[in-house]
This record gives C-alpha cells, structure tokens and sequence, in this order.
C-alpha cells in the first residue's frame, strides 16, 4: 500500500524535530563554553541498520562522519545491543576525526526490536595529550593529542561502567567540565528516546520506519537527478596542506580525481601524499564527509541530509595517506584535511559547473589554544578560539566576510566575550575585519577577521593547528587568492612570529602577551580589472581596502571617500592589463614535483621569466589556477613556461597554449616571519 504523502512529511519533519530538541537540551546543559556558547557539536537519529535518517542544523563536518563511527561501534557490540545502553568512541582510525570529537550512541528499543537510535557527536575541550586542548601543531604521533577511545560500552543496561568512567576523567584536563558535558550528551539521547517513544505512539513502529526508507529514497533520487545534469567525465585537482622538515615548507599533496558516470559521482585520492608524522594527516571517515559536503552544496544545497544522499558518492583512498591516516600518525588535522578535499572537488567540479561553484573558501578551522593554571584562583584554564574568514567570490556577489566555510554550518564564531573574560584570565582587545585580504576579483572574496587576545595570567602555553598560511586560497576564473593565514604574539611591543606558521605547540607566553589571529581571505571570482569601479571605490570607502591597493589590485583611481576618476582608471586598467605575464606553455619530461617528506610541483621557466624557488599560480582554460614552484631552466625559452602532462591536464590546456602566472610568494618567505 502505497504511503499517504501527508504521513511522510510529517513523520519526516518530526524526526528532524526530535534531532532539534537534542539540539537545545545539550545548548542548555553543557558545561564548557565551546559547547554552551560555539555549539560545537552535532546530533542525529539512526536506524537499525546503522543508517543516518534524520538531523537538523548541525555541523557538516560532525554529522556527515557520523554514520563512519556507529559503523564500529556495530561492528563490535551489534549481537549486544539492550535497552539503557550507551557506547561512545572517538577513535580517528575507526571512524573518527580528531580525538577531542567524541561520539555516543544509546540504542532505543520497541516492542522488544531495534528501532532508532540518537547519536551524538561532541567537541571536548580537552582530552589530555602533550598540550592543553589537545590540540598541538607539533605531534608526531597519536598517542601526543590524547586519549583514544575505541568502541566501548559506558552504560550497560542503564547501569554506568565506573571503571570506563574512572579512566575518561582521571585523562583529561578539567574533568568537571568534561563530565558536564558528557552529561548533556546522556541527556539529550534521553530526550530523543521520550519523543521517539510519543512518535511510535501517535503513528506506530511500522509507518515511522516505512517513512523513513521512503525519506532516504527520495532524497536519494533527488541528488543523482542533479548528477546526471553534468557531462560524463574525469576531473583532476591538487592542493596541499602545510608541512615542515627540518623547518624547511615541504608541504603534502592532496590530489582528487573526479569522476562523473552517469547518476554516480567516484572520487579518487589515490596519489596523494604518504600520511606522516606531524599534524597533516586525517582519517578515510574525513575525506569521504569532505566530498560529501562538496557535491551536495554545490550541486543540491536545498535537499534534505541522511543517509539516501551518500548512496551515489564512492571514495578511493590508500591507507596510509593523509587521507587516509593509519596508526601510528598523528590525526588532528581532520579539519584542514577535509577543507583540502572540499577545495579540491570543488575545483574540479568549476570545470563541468563553473556557474554553481565560489572561489576557494579560507580553508582552515583555525584552532587557536592557550591553556595554564589561573594563579589568581588556582584553576586550571583554557581559551578555545577559532576565528572565521572569508569564503569566496561567486558569479552573483562577493564572498561572504568572517563567516564560516561550508563545513562548520552554523557553529558561532565569536563566542561571548562577557563570558570568556570572566572565566579564562584574557581580555578580547579587538575583533575586526581584516581589511585587503579578500581575493581580488570580478566578485572579490570574503573579508578575513584580526582578532587579538591579551593573557592575563603569569603563564600560559599557546598552540596553533591551521592550515593556509603558505598555499592561500584560490580564485576562479582569473580571480585572485585571498590572504594567508597569519599568528603572531606581541610583546612589548615586539612582533613574534613562528619558524613554522601554523604549528605550534605549548609556546610559553606570560602575563601581557597579545595573541593575534589574522584568519584567511576568500578567493575571488573573475577578472579583477573587470570589477565595478563604484563597488571598488565603495571598498575604500568602507576601509576595506586602501587607495593604494584599489590601485594597484583593481586599477582603480579613487579617494578614500568613494569617488573615483573614470578616465585615470581606463588608463592605468590597459597598464595593468598589459603588465600581465603570459608565459606558452610547453610540456617536459622533468621531474613534475619535489619534495622530502611532501610533494610540491615544479614548472620550468628560463632564469630572465621568473625568480627561483617562487610560489605561482597558473590561470589557464580551466577556472582554478595551478599552483607549482619555479625552477630555473636555460633550455626553456624567455616567453615559455614548461610542465609536466598532468599539469597540462588539470589547466584544461593544450601544448602551445598560453597561461597567465602570479607570483604568489618569493623563495625567501617560505618559512616564519611577516608576510
């Protein structure tokens, strides 16, 4: 008998209502304000056969990953399974992120069946490791970040396994905090058990689960409809992640081959760098979530989210990759991994979609972390900062400005300051725009933020794990890359910079030291000597850019009261557009890439084109640039640029064909230091 439409959207509806009220009964009752105040954690509903069916407004990259970690925890306790249960893991190498997202499930039971169950996915704070937050951009392995929870059972029948318990908190830095918020997490599963139960009640066991199969179908079908719309096809792109040896930029490669079959959607990361031991490496339920996150808000951003609209996406990985860490590795870059993977699916998607696809979002979580003990009342600390950036420009408009990318969803950025600075010893000095580091563009990128933060504590130990300081975003279609991520402390006054941007772990800071936080810019979108000049002129106006660089980014001839001189700005845009370099391409068999523990490209141009050891960005017919290193070679003509053919391939170019090169930044910034 076929379903009454009317049943299936209510039914549907009020499971994505339970996930709301799981929502706002952990916002309620957390404990820490990462969680109370960011809402760093997410929540769904599952069913018997470990399947995502329902969730509401939380963050992509928790709830997309989920369905990886209740895979394991069925795949060792599924024959188990008893009404009062609750399991959690956290593992990175058995469906997890990092270690501080700690998942639980509690198993509901109807009629003596499995029927749906809640999961819950949580930010902890801290989980112990070599730093305060766990969150170190200097581990070299896994057992440094923290404590690793396999799929274990906490309560059993509704009786708590004390040894477990004993064991999480006698591991992590402010217990009571984390107990809190494990306690939240408990009690929001307790609240989705009521409300399932008064579903069951009002429409039976049968029409939920009826619904919910029909549900995962149609959302389903809906995504492959979408798919089908694109040209049958392979699509290359590669990114990196940032890397060191011996403090040297050696960074790994992310590589993405796309393809498009019919209403299927394969994506192939095999070639991409071997996993490491430093914080680049991130797990196979990443990357999968990564590409999941890509093709659906590019190609379906309006259709609902379980389980249905995975069916048509498939990963390839090698374990042991960056992609797909294995033990012993370090896996705290889960978010930079994933944001790599969205980049570079959504770069190869801008050659068969350029119309649905945005610059490059600013491309890192940005986890910023002091921790210490406060000597003023004897506590142990800890301040959790993350600021947002700029995403990219798109064909409509600019790119948003300090708003987070795609994948954290609607987690705050700026939490309270009233309350961070009652309970942490810092004060929030400023928190502002970033002004010129939106990407130039037709359609510029999104604004980064500058935020500042002042210890107020005798000691304290600041660690960074963020990505994009060397490599920024990329712009499409001619447009240029957004700002990189920048941290530095300032000490009387002084300016300190680190040795290996990005990661850091437990540098000693004292009482007066200002962190600041400079997030990422957004790429930009289109031609930049093609934007309106009043809308560059009203940039200026508004202090996001200066008279000098409307100039010099836009050829634009403006006051700082947005006016501008039509006639200066034709002038000087035909300077600028014939100041461009146009290199023709021509293809080698040199080695393509470079690199110690990492992997870099390398093009070839005669020692008069470019400066040595030089980050470029190649714009050819395909929308996203190609980034490589410059190597000098005197067999390369002055108006040639040699690469490899996998590099012809990703420009969408031919032998022959011109390019158009940005130096991005000189062989002697490549490490610490202003840029």
């Amino acid at each position: 008998m076929p379903l009454n439409p009317i049943d299936l959207e209510i039914v549907t509806e009020g499971l994505i209502s339970i996930v709301r009220e799981m929502r706002q009964t952990i916002f309620r009752t957390a404990h820490s304000p990462v969680i109370a105040d960011a809402q760093d954690f997410s929540c769904a509903l599952f069913n018997a056969d470990g399947e995502m069916v329902a969730q509401g407004r939380d963050m992509p990259g928790h709830v997309i990953a989920m369905p990886a970690s209740v895979k394991e925890i069925f795949d060792d306790f599924r024959d188990e399974f008893r009404p009062g249960d609750l399991y959690l893991v956290n593992d990175p190498y058995r469906g997890g992120s990092h270690l501080n997202d700690v998942t639980l499930i509690s198993p509901v039971f109807v009629d003596g069946n499995l029927f749906l169950f809640p999961c819950v996915r949580m930010h902890w704070a801290d989980i112990g490791g070599m730093t305060p937050g766990s969150v170190s951009g200097q581990a070299t392995e896994i057992l440094q970040e923290g404590l690793r929870i396999p799929p274990i059972r906490l309560i059993e029948a509704g009786r708590p396994n004390a040894a477990a318990y004993s064991i999480l908190f006698a591991n992590v830095r402010m217990a009571d905090e984390r107990r809190g918020d494990l306690e939240s997490s408990i009690a929001a599963c307790h609240t989705a058990e009521r409300r399932l139960r008064e579903l069951v009640t009002r429409y039976g066991r049968q029409l939920i689960l009826d619904c919910v199969a029909a549900n995962m179908d149609r959302t389903e079908r809906r995504l492959r409809q979408r798919i089908r719309d694109l040209p049958d096809g392979t699509y290359h792109y590669e990114d990196y992640l940032d890397l060191y040896t011996d403090g040297g930029y050696d960074p790994a490669l992310v590589r993405c081959a796309l393809t498009v079959a019919a209403d299927q959607i394969v994506a192939d990361f095999r070639g991409s760098s071997p996993q490491v031991a430093a914080v680049v490496n991130s797990s196979l339920a990443m990357t999968t979530a990564g590409v999941f996150i890509a093709v659906k808000s590019a190609l379906d951003p309006g259709g609902l989210v379980n389980h249905g609209a995975f069916r048509p996406l498939t990963v390839h990985t090698e374990p042991g990759t960056v992609v797909h860490v294995t033990y012993p590795a370090p896996a705290n870059a889960h978010s930079e991994v994933r944001k790599r993977v969205i980049s570079a699916v959504m770069a190869a998607l801008s050659q068969v979609a350029p119309d649905l696809i945005a610059a490059d979002q600013f491309g890192t979580t940005f986890q910023n972390l002091i921790g210490g003990v406060d000597e003023h009342t004897g506590r142990p600390y800890l301040y959790y900062d993350y600021p947002a950036g700029g995403n990219g420009g798109f064909l409509e408009s600019d790119g948003p400005s300090a708003m987070n990318p795609v994948d954290l969803g609607d987690i705050s950025t700026i939490q309270s300051v009233e309350r961070l600075e009652t309970e942490i010893p810092i004060r929030i000095d400023f928190c502002e725009f970033r002004a010129g580091s939106g990407g130039d563009g037709r359609h510029r990128g999104g604004l980064g933020t500058r935020r500042s933060t002042r210890l107020l504590a005798s000691t304290g130990a600041y660690s960074v794990q963020t990505d994009r300081t060397t490599v920024p975003p990329y712009g499409l279609a001619l447009g240029g890359p957004g700002a990189a991520t920048t941290t530095y402390l300032l000490r009387d006054g002084q300016r300190i910079d680190f040795d290996t941007p990005g990661k850091v772990a437990g540098y000693p800071m004292r009482d007066g030291d200002v962190l600041v936080m400079e997030s990422a810019g957004g790429g930009g979108w289109g031609d930049p000597l093609t934007r309106d000049p009043d809308q560059v002129a009203t940039d200026v106006a508004e202090g996001y850019l200066t008279v000098d660089e409307a100039r010099e980014r836009y050829g634009v001839t403006c006051d700082d009261v947005g006016g501008h001189d039509p006639e200066a700005t034709d002038a000087h845009r035909r300077q600028s557009h014939a100041a461009r370099c146009w290199l023709q391409l021509t293809d080698t068999d040199q080695p393509a890439s470079t690199g110690r523990r990492g992997r870099q490209r390398v093009i070839y141009v005669h020692p008069d084109a470019l400066p040595a050891g030089a980050l470029v960005e190649l714009h050819a017919t395909h929308p996203a640039p190609l980034r490589a290193w410059v190597r000098h070679d005197i067999g390369v003509a002055r108006d040639q640029l040699a690469v490899d053919a996998d590099g012809l391939r990703i420009l969408g170019a031919d032998n022959g064909d011109r390019c158009l090169v940005r130096v991005l930044r000189a062989a002697h910034t490549m490490t610490g230091g202003p840029q």
